[in-house]
């Protein structure tokens, strides 16, 4: 309907339409592709309802600045009063008892919330094949992936169910089905957004972040969402800037690529062709951008594996039948409870990740394998800040590949987690990402290719994400 939220509001303050309107054709958009299986539940009366008030909050001139913004939220972010299950069996039908302090900032400013995602179960996935609800389908070819772990939010963008959407990145999951499905995907800083009201996977690694379809759409969501917020205590203290304000060209770049990542045999051909003609037209442009060896390349999917699962076997053991969660109608004791109820509750994926992590956290193994995978991640985030020394962003593909079938890869666990590579290191190293819809393939299907900035840079980030979106849309013309 509209491309970005600019357009709607200059719509409705002109009269043409009104949030009410905008609400129902997007309700009605969600009911004709519910093929997709992106929405695990849509709040249409109470979306009806908000967009009424929002529409008088207009007139009166009270409205706050995201008024007609209609945001969907990824099933594992609270929203008082409403459901959420992190598409998970082990909270089937929980309800929570408070807002996630994102959703309460985007409530403040009327943005209208129209419903939650579907996702990998705990945000465990690549493909958003692990899910109690289903897996989600790919607009483009609804026999696809659309990618995960936030696959919902990805396809709802994409489709034009809502305008934008929050989800989580634990290791690519906003940016790889950001690019399976040709929208934007942006992984801020860690600590840039509030963890509080996120359901908890790897909590060293997990950001919630933002899809949209245009990049000043996902400035002034940042802006509202970001901050300091005394529910997390990791959550960084540094003044937020008015990302929107700050989307303006600053001039040529200093930008550097790992040779080992586009020479990688599991790249396809078509995508590092792209990838080298989007370096040729950046050096035309008078960009420096230059190769530079990365030598930790094969430490990156075991480093990161390690690690997000002993934290997984952490955080997920509060869901036992007897704190939280699903409890089993054929326990008999305590014991029965715990082993019973996790089992029937959690799906084979989590099951498999749980497992992981207890193991490389149990006695005789704590040293050999997750303490000396904190040490490399340390060398990692050493290494590639030190690269920010010398150079504004980090260049390179989003995924190795364009969707694949659903069903394709989802019985290798090795081959699924591999579908990560070019995205696990910047949550390694807590830096912002973006996943930017810069490619098509032959074969019809987008990809995405990925910046990242340092620490706190999302406001560069943005602003030269927009420039080369900008060009793109010049050379389509």
């Amino acid at each position: 309907m509209f491309h970005s939220l600019k357009e709607t509001r200059n719509a409705i303050f002109s009269g043409s339409i009104s949030i009410e309107s905008l609400v129902k054709h997007y309700l009605k958009s969600i009911n004709d592709k519910k093929s997709l299986n992106a929405f695990v539940e849509v709040f249409e009366q109470e979306a009806i309802a908000l967009a009424q008030e929002a529409d008088v909050k207009i007139k009166n001139g009270t409205a706050g600045i995201l008024a007609g913004l209609v945001i969907g939220i990824k099933d594992n972010i609270c929203y008082k009063g409403h459901k959420v299950s992190a598409a998970s069996n082990i909270l089937n039908n929980y309800t929570s008892i408070y807002s996630a302090t994102c959703v309460e900032r985007l409530i403040s400013e009327d943005a209208i919330i129209i419903g939650r995602l579907n996702c990998d179960e705990f945000g465990m996935g690549s493909s958003n094949e692990n899910s109690a609800f289903g897996p989600v389908r790919n607009p483009f070819n609804e026999n696809l992936v659309a990618g995960g772990s936030s696959g919902g939010s990805a396809a709802a963008v994409a489709a034009g169910l809502c305008m934008a959407a929050l989800g989580s990145d634990t290791g690519g999951s906003i940016r790889q089905p950001a690019s399976f499905c040709g929208v934007i995907g942006l992984k801020p800083t860690y600590g840039r957004v509030s963890r509080h009201g996120l359901l908890a996977y790897a909590s060293s690694f997990d950001q919630i972040g933002v899809f949209s379809n245009s990049i000043e759409d996902c400035a002034e969501i940042l802006s509202i969402i970001s901050g300091e917020d005394t529910f997390d205590s990791t959550v960084s203290s540094l003044p937020v800037p008015d990302y929107s304000s700050q989307i303006v060209n600053t001039g040529k770049k200093r930008i550097a690529y790992f040779k080992e990542y586009i020479e990688n045999e599991g790249l396809d051909v078509e995508i590092k062709f792209h990838f080298y003609q989007k370096i040729k037209a950046l050096k035309e442009e008078g960009h420096s951008v230059e190769a530079i060896d990365f030598p930790f390349v094969k430490y990156l999917i075991p480093c990161y594996y390690l690690l997000t699962t002993a934290e997984a076997s952490s955080n997920l053991s509060r869901y036992d039948g007897v704190h939280y969660g699903h409890r089993s109608k054929n326990a008999t004791d305590l014991e029965s409870t715990y082993i019973l109820s996790r089992n029937e509750g959690f799906g084979a994926e989590v099951k498999r990740r749980i497992l992981l992590g207890t193991f490389v956290l149990s006695a005789g193994y704590y040293d050999a394998y997750y303490s000396k995978a904190q040490k490399v991640r340390g060398l990692i985030r050493d290494f590639t800040l030190s690269i920010f020394e010398k150079f504004d962003f980090i260049l390179l593909p989003t995924t190795p590949g364009t969707a694949f079938p659903i069903g394709e890869k989802s019985n290798d666990p090795l081959v699924m987690y591999l579908e990560d590579i070019f995205t696990v290191q910047a949550n390694l190293c807590g830096i912002p990402a973006i996943s930017l819809p810069l490619g098509k393939h032959s074969n019809g299907l987008p990809f995405g290719m990925q910046l990242m900035a340092s620490l706190m840079k999302e406001s560069d980030l943005l602003a030269f994400s927009e420039e080369l979106l900008k060009r793109e849309e010049i050379l389509n013309i």
